[in-house]
């Protein structure tokens, strides 16, 4: 009976959650002025080329080591 109560109260938890949890609204792509000033990016100027290297020397080290792992069990 507690397991059901508890499992109820979880669910009526994350069932109502999105409705009270807002979000701010995004930022103006131009800093705040009006869209005849600046030339920001709508994603801003943050650079992701270091991230995306990283995540993929990272995937191909462990597919190679996943390979190896495989054809040393054969």
């Amino acid at each position: 009976m507690k397991k059901t109560i508890r499992t109820f109260i979880i669910a009526a938890i994350l069932i109502i959650s999105p409705l009270l949890i807002l979000a701010q609204n995004p930022p103006h792509p131009n800093g705040g002025s009006g869209p005849t000033g600046g030339n920001t990016p709508v994603g801003g100027g943050a650079p992701i080329d270091g991230g995306i290297v990283l995540l993929m020397v990272l995937g191909s080290a462990y597919g190679a080591k996943k390979t190896f792992n495989f054809r040393k069990e054969k």
